[in-house]
This record gives C-alpha cells, sequence and structure tokens, in this order.
C-alpha cells in the first residue's frame, strides 16, 4: 500500500560551510540534498512531502534589509519567510526535476507556498526564542542588541544568534491542496521555514504574524494532519547524541517516545538544535504516526535500510 514520508530538511542543508553561502552554492547544495532522496523518490509506493528550514536565508534578507534601511523600505518578517519559501521552494523544484530527469523517473514536483497558523496570543510573542540568522561573535551579536535592538542568545555552543517570537503552529493552512497534488501523484514541497505564520482576527481574517514557526514542529503538524507514516528530520549529525558536546556523549541507534520523554526532560537535547526535532517526533508518534527518523542527508539512504541514523518507534 502506498505510504506517505515527510522529509523536513535542515535550513542549513543549503548553507555547506562559512564560505559557501552564494545563491549557487546554496542550489548546489539542493542538488545534493535532492541526491540523498533518490532511495525514497525511487519508490513507487512512497508519497513524498519534502519540507525545509530557512534560518541563514531569512536572515541574509533581514541584513540586507538593515543595511539598504537608507534608501529602501524593512522587509516585515512574514514577508522574509514568505520570500524564503519561495526561493528555496524553487531551487528545491529545479533540483529535483533535474535529478527526476537524469534518473528518467515517472515522478513531477510542486511547490506550494504554505501559510500557518499561530496564535495571536501566544506567549512566544513576549518570549522570542528562535534563532535566525547567521553566527555571530559574543561582541557582534551585542552590538546588533545594543543598535539595532536584536533579541540575542548564545546557540548551543556554536556562537551567537539572532532570536525571534516562535509561536505553536496551530494549523496548516492549504493542507486541502498539498493532499490534492499527494494524491496526483506529485512530490509536494511544502510549509518551507515552517510555512509563513498568520494570525486570525475576531472576524476571521488573516494577517502576517512577526515570527518564524519551528519548521521541525510545522512538519510534524503536517505528517500528522496527511496521516504520514513516516516523519524524517535531516540535521548535521550522524545521530542522535545524548550528552551532546560531553568527552562521553554517544550516539542513540533507536528511541521509544517514552525514552525521549525521559532524556528530553533529564535536559540532553538544546533548545537550539535537537529539541524541537525530538519534540516534533514525539508529537507526531503520539498523534498516530508509526515511526520517525533523524539523520544527517548523508546516512539518509542507510537510515532507511535500518542501520544508520536513529530511529524512533512507539
Amino acid at each position: 500500500m502506498p505510504k506517505t514520508v515527510v522529509v523536513a530538511l535542515g535550513g542549513n542543508t543549503f548553507i555547506a560551510d562559512a564560505t559557501h553561502q552564494s545563491v549557487p552554492d546554496q542550489y548546489a547544495a539542493a542538488e545534493r540534498a535532492c541526491q540523498h532522496l533518490l532511495p525514497l523518490l525511487r519508490d513507487p509506493e512512497v508519497r513524498l512531502v519534502i519540507t525545509h528550514g530557512n534560518g541563514p536565508q531569512v536572515g541574509f534578507i533581514l541584513l540586507r534589509s538593515e543595511i539598504a534601511a537608507a534608501a529602501l523600505h524593512q522587509v516585515p518578517l512574514d514577508s522574509c519567510v514568505a520570500d524564503t519559501q519561495g526561493a528555496l521552494g524553487y531551487q528545491l523544484e529545479r533540483a529535483l526535476r533535474n535529478e527526476i530527469r537524469r534518473q528518467a523517473l515517472a515522478r513531477e514536483p510542486a511547490a506550494v507556498v504554505t501559510l500557518v497558523l499561530v496564535d495571536r496570543d501566544d506567549p512566544a510573542f513576549r518570549n522570542p526564542t528562535k534563532p535566525i540568522g547567521s553566527f555571530l561573535t559574543r561582541e557582534k551579536a551585542e552590538e546588533r542588541r545594543r543598535d539595532n535592538g536584536w533579541d540575542v542568545v548564545e546557540d548551543a555552543g556554536r556562537g551567537w544568534r539572532r532570536v525571534v517570537a516562535s509561536p505553536v503552529p496551530k494549523a496548516i493552512l492549504g493542507l486541502e491542496a498539498v493532499r490534492a497534488l499527494l494524491d496526483a501523484g506529485f512530490v509536494v514541497i511544502a510549509a518551507g521555514g515552517g510555512g509563513i505564520a498568520v494570525v486570525e482576527d475576531e472576524h476571521g481574517d488573516i494577517s502576517g504574524a512577526s515570527a518564524v514557526v519551528d519548521k521541525d514542529l510545522a512538519s510534524s503538524l503536517l505528517a500528522r494532519q496527511l496521516g504520514a507514516e513516516t516523519l524524517i528530520i535531516t540535521t548535521n549529525v550522524e545521530k542522535v547524541l545524548l550528552d551532546y558536546g560531553r568527552p562521553d556523549q554517544r550516539p542513540v541507534d533507536v528511541l521509544t517516545i517514552e525514552e525521549a520523554k525521559r532524556y528530553l526532560a533529564d535536559g540532553h537535547f538544546k533548545s537550539g538544535s535537537m529539541q524541537p526535532k525530538i519534540e516534533a517526533v514525539i508529537q507526531f508518534l503520539e498523534g498516530g504516526g508509526r515511526d520517525a527518523i533523524i539523520a544527517d542527508p548523508e546516512h539518509l539512504e542507510a537510515a532507511l535500510e535500518g542501520h544508520g541514523g536513529t530511529r524512533f518507534v512507539r
């Protein structure tokens, strides 16, 4: 029987390193990501949805906006998310089309601009926690806090970053469009950057929110609403690590929901990196999903075969 698989690509999937951040570099990275998806693309029984992060790219737009502030209007955060969703969706669709042609596969991709509804009273708007943009030194972060009013935090030992509100996703708007495309046989690219955050007023009208929805939580919600069997989250480590960053850190092959909850409560996963991924997996499995995988793109095929990445089960 056909099964639905949602693959969430990290925003840093498109940024190989600090010296490869240009648009052509990002497209080359998108091509590599699509090559890692070939086992899923080749399986005729897999209905595939691809989501992706956009943190570095949103940061680039905001920085350009600041530099050009004397001559041009500022770009609102919801428009930044929309811009990156379109641009990265284009890069992924282009890369998929080329790879599908080269492999002579009977597939066709389609990117969908996706809005995600959040609660306008979500406490996240009063407590920004979502890292966006590139990593900064402590000195540069303090300069941004002082001169630009940014909220900045140290991010999982990797440097300092700007943080913005990250409300909980409540509903994927356009869900039926995604479902219809899947039913028609498309590989669907959706909910890029966690979706464009919107809020609803008392009349039911929606407007853009100054927020970034966590890509993994939005992907989990999308997977649950589609009734997907499998959720795959790619990151920059092959497997989930317990005691990450310590000399005794250790990889994990398989975790049950209860084990994942216990390690989460014990503080093994940092809020700016692995924590939302673990939370997304738990929500997916408790919401009816069959299994989930966290792995880096290079080990995705091995993870699908059962000897790579970290697999989560109920």
